[in-house]
This record gives C-alpha cells, sequence and structure tokens, in this order.
C-alpha cells in the first residue's frame, strides 16, 4: 500500500501508519479513501490479527483532514448532469462514513496513537476508534474545523462527538470550529489517555493487551446521548443554541444551519441513520455557493499565499535578521513585536527615548500575558523582549536588511526618516513604509533607491490582524517584492500585493464601507439601523463603529492631504461636512479619545452617542425587510464595486490577492468568498444590472465601470480574467 504501513507484531497487534508520501502532513486524498477500505477488511478478517493500533508517520501530526484542493478539482472537472453529480457527491461522501462505521464494528479493538495534531477527517477516523491516547503537548490540537470553510464534519463528526462529550459541548465546537489540546480533549471525553510523549503507541498496545472494548458506547442496548432533544440540556443546546447562532451569523452561513439539523436530527437515530443524514446535509452544504467561495479563498488561495504563492521567481530566499522599526507608536510598537516573536533582532527608533521605551512596553505587556496563560515560559518571553533594542539614534539601522517606517501619516516627515535611515543601510537592503493611503511612488522620491522602496501596510493591531498588504511603486524592482515577501512570511503574515495608488485597494474599499454608512446617515436613516444592517451583511462591525475604531480624526487628515495633493481636482462630498463637524467642531475623535459616533464610558460597554440625531436628524426610523435587503445590497456592492475598479486601473490583477485581501484586512463577509468571489457568485451581468438601478436611485458611485460592462457582454467572471498569477507591476 502506498499511504499506509501495516504490520502484525509478535501479540497479533497490527499497527498501521498512516503516511502520505511526498507530504508533510497526512491528508485523506482519493489514494487514501481507495486503501482505507482494505485496512479496515484485513483487521476484520486476519484471524493472526487481535487488535489494532492506527498511528501517524509523520513528526506533524495524524492527519490534517481531507485535501479540499483535490475535492474542489474533482468537482470542478465534472461534466455529469446535475442529478448525476449529487448521486455521486453522496456516494463519495457516505464512502467515508461507511468505511470507518465498518471501522467500529468489525469485531476487534482498534486504538488510535496521536502524537501530533488531527482535525477535521484526521479527527473523525480516531473518533471511529475504541480508544485514544494523546501525547502530552499542549501544542497538539483536536478539532472539527470545517465550519471555518463553509462545511460540516462529512465523516462522523456531527455524530461521535455528541454522543461522547454530549450536544451542547460537541455543538460549541463544531458551530465555531473550535480545537481542544489534549488535557481538555481528555477532560471532555473524546481522549482517553495523555501520555508522554512517544509513548502512545507503547500506551495503546497496553490497553489492548488488558481487556479492551470493541464495542462503541452507542452501539451498547441501553445508551443515552447527554443532552438529547427531549431533555432540559437539549432544549438549551437546540431552542438556545439556535437563537444565538441567529444572532451570531444573521443566518449568512448554510454550514451552521446544517450543522445544528444534523446534530437534532442524527442523535435520536441508530448510527447507521445519523450517518446518512450527515453525508445528505454535507453534500448539501458543499453544494452552496457559501461553501465553494469559502473553499477557494479561505482554504486553497490562504494555503496558496501563505507559502509565498505571489513571490516573484528567480530570486533567492531573503535571510532576514534584523529590522529597524521608525516610530514606536501603537503600529510601530506592533510590528516590533511580531518580528521578536518571530526571531528577529529588532531596533525600535523614535524621536524620544521614552517614546521608544513606550513602544516596547507594548510587547512585554503580550509577553506576560502569553507566560500567565502558560503559552511561553519566563526564559523565553525574557528572551523574545531583549531582541527589541530601543534608540532615538539612526547609527543603529546600520545593519538591517529591512526598515518599516511607521511614522505619522505626513509626506514632510516620511521623507525626513527615508533619507535619515537609508544614509545607513547597506544596497541590498529593502525600505518599506507603512502607509494606509499615501501613494508609494511619491513617497518614493525621498529615496536615492526607489527600486528598493516598497509599501508596506500593516493592520492594526499587528499582533491579531493576519494580512500585510504590499505595494509597488512605479521603480520597486522584483527583487525588492520577492525580499518583501520573505519578510511577511518570516513574521507569519499572509501578503498581498497590489500596485500603486492613493489608498490603494484595501484603504480605499474600507473608505467605501465607512463612506456607505455616513451617506445612510446622511440620508436620515437611524444610526442603529445603519450599524445592524452592516452586520448583517456580515461585516464585523458597523461602519460608524469602524470609523470610529480608525480614528475619525485620522479620516479628516487623509481627507486634507488629498485635498492639498489634488488641488482643484479634488470633489466634496456631504460626507465631509459631517467628518469636519465631528473632528474640528466637536473634538469627537473616535474610540482613541472616547468619543466619535459612540461614546465610549471608562466602565461598561460603548453606546451611540446621543447627539449623532442632532448633527443628522433621522428621518428614516424602521428599517420593513424591501429596505434591509436594500441597504445590505448597498454595504456590500460598494465595495465589490469598487474593487473592480481598482482592477480597471491595474491596482488589482489578481482575484485571489483581491479576495483574500477584504476578508483579512476588513473582514470582508467571509461567506461570499471576499470582494471580487461576490460578483462572480451573483453574475458578473446580473451585477451591472444592479448597480444601474442603485445608481439611478443613490448616484453615480453606483454606476458600473467599462471593466464590468466588458466582462458581462463576454460572460467573463473575475476567476477566469484575474485568477491567481502572480500580480502585474503597472507600467
Amino acid at each position: 500500500m502506498e499511504n499506509f504501513k501495516f504490520e502484525v507484531d509478535e501479540d497479533g497487534i497490527a499497527v498501521v501508519t498512516f503516511d502520505v508520501p511526498g507530504r508533510s502532513m497526512n491528508t485523506i486524498t482519493a489514494g487514501v479513501m481507495k486503501e482505507l477500505p482494505e485496512i479496515v477488511n484485513r483487521i476484520k478478517t486476519d484471524a493472526a490479527i487481535k487488535g489494532a493500533v492506527i498511528q501517524s508517520g509523520k513528526a506533524s501530526g495524524f492527519c490534517a483532514g481531507a485535501d479540499l484542493g483535490e475535492m474542489g478539482s474533482n468537482a470542478a472537472q465534472s461534466t455529469a448532469s446535475a442529478e448525476e453529480r449529487l448521486r455521486a457527491a453522496f456516494d463519495g461522501s457516505y464512502a467515508m462514513n461507511k468505511v470507518l462505521r465498518s471501522l467500529e464494528t468489525c469485531g476487534k479493538p482498534v486504538a488510535c496513537a496521536l502524537e501530533g495534531l488531527a482535525l477535521g477527517g484526521g479527527l473523525e477516523i480516531a473518533l471511529a476508534t475504541h480508544y485514544r491516547v494523546a501525547a502530552d503537548n499542549p501544542k497538539i490540537q483536536f478539532g472539527l474545523p470545517e465550519a471555518k470553510v463553509g462545511l460540516l464534519p462529512g465523516a462522523g463528526g456531527t455524530q461521535r462527538l455528541p454522543r461522547l462529550i454530549g450536544v451542547q459541548n460537541a455543538a460549541m465546537m463544531i458551530l465555531q470550529g473550535m480545537s481542544k489540546n489534549p488535557s481538555e480533549a481528555k477532560a471532555l471525553g473524546f481522549i482517553h489517555e495523555v501520555v508522554e510523549p512517544g509513548q502512545t503507541l507503547r500506551a495503546a498496545k497496553k490497553w489492548l493487551k488488558g481487556t479492551p472494548d470493541a464495542v462503541q458506547p452507542w452501539d451498547k442496548k441501553g445508551y443515552r446521548v447527554k443532552d438529547g432533544p427531549y431533555s432540559p440540556g437539549g432544549g438549551m443546546a437546540f431552542v438556545g443554541g439556535n437563537a444565538v447562532l441567529m444572532k451570531q451569523s444573521y443566518g449568512n452561513y448554510p454550514a451552521q444551519k446544517h450543522i445544528m439539523s444534523c446534530l437534532y436530527e442524527g442523535i435520536q437515530v441508530p448510527m447507521d441513520a445519523a450517518l446518512r443524514i450527515e453525508s445528505r446535509y454535507f453534500v448539501k452544504t458543499l453544494q452552496t455557493p457559501q461553501a465553494r467561495a469559502m473553499i477557494r479563498s479561505l482554504f486553497l488561495s490562504m494555503q496558496e499565499l501563505s507559502k509565498g504563492a505571489n513571490r516573484p521567481e528567480g530570486f533567492p530566499k531573503y535571510e532576514i535578521k534584523k529590522v529597524a522599526v521608525i516610530g514606536a507608536g501603537f503600529m510601530g510598537a506592533g510590528v516590533a513585536y511580531v518580528q521578536a516573536m518571530a526571531g528577529i533582532e529588532t531596533v525600535l527608533l523614535d524621536t524620544t527615548i521614552e517614546g521608544a521605551e513606550k513602544g516596547k512596553a507594548y510587547s512585554r505587556k503580550l509577553l506576560d500575558k502569553r507566560v500567565a496563560r502558560g503559552q511561553m515560559t519566563q526564559e523565553k518571553a525574557d528572551a523574545t523582549l531583549a531582541l527589541i533594542k530601543t534608540t532615538t539614534s539612526y547609527d543603529d539601522v546600520k545593519g538591517a536588511d529591512f526598515v518599516i517606517e511607521a511614522v505619522f501619516e505626513n509626506r514632510e516627515i516620511k521623507a525626513d526618516v527615508t533619507k535619515k535611515a537609508e544614509a545607513q543601510l547597506a544596497a541590498g537592503a529593502v525600505f518599506g513604509s507603512n502607509t494606509s493611503t499615501l501613494p508609494i511612488t511619491g513617497l518614493a522620491e525621498a529615496s536615492v533607491r526607489p527600486e528598493n522602496f516598497i509599501g508596506v501596510h500593516f493592520f492594526s493591531p499587528v499582533d491579531k490582524m493576519g494580512l500585510v498588504e504590499l505595494i509597488l511603486g512605479k521603480k520597486t524592482s522584483q527583487e525588492t517584492v520577492a525580499k518583501a515577501i520573505d519578510y511577511v512570511l518570516k513574521i507569519k503574515k499572509t501578503p498581498i500585493v497590489v500596485n500603486d495608488s492613493r489608498g490603494f485597494y484595501t484603504s480605499r474599499i474600507v473608505g467605501t464601507f465607512i463612506g456607505e454608512g455616513l451617506a445612510m446617515l446622511g440620508e436620515g436613516v437611524k444610526p442603529a439601523i445603519i450599524e445592524n444592517i452592516g452586520k448583517m451583511a456580515g461585516m464585523p462591525v458597523g461602519p460608524l463603529s469602524l470609523n470610529d475604531e480608525v480614528a475619525l480624526d485620522l479620516s479628516w487628515k487623509i481627507r486634507e492631504q488629498t485635498k492639498k495633493d489634488l488641488g482643484a481636482a479634488y470633489k466634496a462630498t456631504p460626507i465631509d461636512g459631517i467628518i469636519e463637524k465631528m473632528v474640528v467642531d466637536l473634538q469627537r475623535h473616535g474610540r482613541k479619545n472616547g468619543k466619535g459616533f459612540y461614546d465610549y464610558p471608562a466602565e461598561g460597554k460603548k453606546k451611540l452617542w446621543s447627539g449623532i440625531t442632532d448633527l443628522v436628524p433621522t428621518k428614516i426610523a424602521e428599517c420593513p425587510p424591501d429596505l434591509k435587503a436594500e441597504l445590505i445590497k448597498r454595504i456590500l456592492y460598494i465595495q465589490s464595486l469598487e474593487t473592480a475598479r481598482c482592477f480597471e486601473e491595474g491596482i488589482l490583477t489578481s482575484a485571489r490577492d483581491a479576495d483574500i485581501g477584504s476578508i483579512l484586512g476588513w473582514g470582508f463577509a467571509p461567506y461570499t468568498g471576499g470582494t471580487a468571489s461576490l460578483i462572480d457568485g451573483v453574475g458578473v451581468k446580473k451585477f451591472v444590472e444592479e448597480c444601474d438601478a442603485l445608481a439611478a436611485k443613490y448616484g453615480d458611485r453606483f454606476k458600473p465601470n467599462a471593466l464590468l460592462r466588458e466582462m458581462a457582454e463576454k460572460g467573463e467572471t473575475f476567476y477566469t480574467r484575474f485568477g491567481g498569477e502572480k500580480v502585474k507591476q503597472a507600467a
């Protein structure tokens, strides 16, 4: 067999080693699916075998689940009818359930030795064994994360886990895609034993040599599931759980609804029927546009970009040992922290040593939290903090492989910093400007080597946000792009690459989301309706709240700089007046000074500022279904429409980067797959028609651009025209 090694020891114990060739981590491929029934049949029929242990041959872990890339590829290549595809999908899904059911009813005891992670289908294989032993390592994770990519567990996870740990506990894990470490899993009841690393096989064999039970709990007479549907706990899990689910997801995620149905229906019937129920819901979920979009973006594209798929070819890996961060404010302090966590020697430079030390204190605070939570030893935390050197002298920049400039959004200040830092840099070092809106080509004019100058746009807070947007100036070399991607991957972030413009991609689109919320406010829509509509659309927060987080005074400063740069070409909007009034007249700058569109009391939750309605009187205080649908459409379409304009202007050249940038950068509705996928999902022709209708009602900002009209005529999608290739540099 290619994917499994099968050995029988002198005690009659079969040791089955799962080891997919050519991969760093086991996944469930078509080849694995072909061999698993043979494994089970041999365990069942070979009289010399008294029991079996399944383990992994990979140091990385047991199994990371199904190969979703292979799954998507097979679906895309199918030319069968819809009915045939549906039947084939069910047969394919049920095949795994069938073989694992055969495993647990084979009549012989089977154990699983888990030295590393088991996720998705990997954990489902383990759950189908009679005894599970895990290594005592808090970094190991066991979970069913399928819901995070728009799917549900399809190999018995929705049925075995609730039967082992109860419906309430299982629902929380499966709906949120939660993982547990070995000790947590044992406490819940889906791991039987936790032993020293390297001893799991020995412990599993010891169990098999004792008095092993070859019958699963749910196959024994009198078994009752905890929190069944007619118990008080079940009422809480299903009635209360559905209410909480709708509150959190607004019905945007079919997978979560189907998971609840699987749990409710499946635990009321015997396991064989329950597994058929699960397979039907798995296939139903897989057919949804949300699942297809989320698999492509949140799994396939994320994996590709996290491995540097958009890195220019032909350049050796750039070794980054020392990086200087100029500006120790909130952003610079966050950059210093993630660099130190990646083992990079970091120089944190500010105008005063007090400012630099304050920036370093941010890292100390985060490291102290990690120590308190048991995520890091004190010695490791001390060593990490020691990597950050505070200074006011540019002499300390000497020897840096990379510079991150993180000073105020002011062209003159950034130019001064650029000249001082570059004077200390070696010829091959890269200078990265962390700007959120200022064009990189203009900032690079202060550089004596603009080919080494690139925009490196971090997102706040840096320690939590996974995206870095790299912006190419007109003279940025491909070698610099390669080096910048190496830097981003080293600090464990996901890079997207875009071409230069004011606001680039992410800040420009975020501006349309905030702007549409302010436009609704200007129309007299009740502020609470605006905020709720934003969340119903799938955004993490409403547009007014996001504006507070970004900082109203920053929005005002950006507008002022834009007015200065564009002069007579600047087009004023009614939004300008609202921001001007809030910042200049009322000194409401957002969360940073405790007052913006929200009030931020010292104790208690934030709440909408009551004075908003004095600033802009409310005219629309009710939101019937048709208005709700239109407002949601406006929130989503304005962002995707601006994304299409970015493609037309050459700022974006990759649909993959557009989608990942939108989801990771500002939390654009993940169920859509991203701003480009939303248009593809609606259909370009239909999207154009609906934007024309919105433009007729709300103005030219909704008017489709020429590229969209051309794509609609040709029947193109963003992934057929701009799919996945490396970013092309603007001429």
